[in-house]
């Protein structure tokens, strides 16, 4: 048996960097814009079994509101990347999170610090305790991606054990 995951990458902070880590197993220091979506995919092992992520990086800017929504469709699960040295951080994270389960319900979500130690630790485990109490997953990252073959794993564990 194989599976197939629509992973949604969500957030305002420089995603594409840290999917590309993951997919291609490279850093680019260069930044793009993700303009509406762009799509990556990349096989896994899970349980001894393949599972490929199709992996949708959204558009965060508000001019994509009105079409970011239709990307969410089909998405079994979701990865939200935040930086917490923006002071915006908890409301643009709140707001995607709400929209997230107003087009697609309930499905498992990791919460990306990107940062990794750089943050502070009294803003980290208030908002750890956060996510926490959604029942969704805190995950860190530094700002090259790593630990993101391992988060990206894990969510598509979790994911697949809800469905299978």
């Amino acid at each position: 048996m194989s599976f197939k995951l629509k992973v949604l990458l969500c957030g305002s902070t420089k995603k594409t960097k840290l999917v590309n880590r993951f997919v291609r197993n490279k850093f680019e220091n260069d930044y793009k814009l993700t303009v509406g979506v762009d799509i990556f995919t990349k096989d896994v092992e899970i349980k001894n079994q393949t599972c490929t992520l199709s992996i949708w990086d959204i558009g965060a800017q508000e001019r994509f509101s009105v079409i970011r929504t239709s990307f969410y469709r089909g998405a079994s699960c979701a990865i939200i990347v935040f930086d917490l040295k923006r002071e915006t951080t908890w409301n643009e994270i709140q707001e995607l999170y709400d929209e997230i389960k107003s087009n697609v319900g309930e499905i498992p979500v990791a919460f990306v610090e990107k940062g990794n130690g750089e943050n502070g630790e009294e803003k980290r485990n208030k908002f750890k305790s956060l996510v926490e109490s959604t029942g969704n997953y805190y995950y860190e990252t530094s700002s090259k991606g790593e630990n993101m073959d391992d988060i990206f794993s894990s969510l598509a564990e979790r994911t697949v054990s809800m469905y299978a």
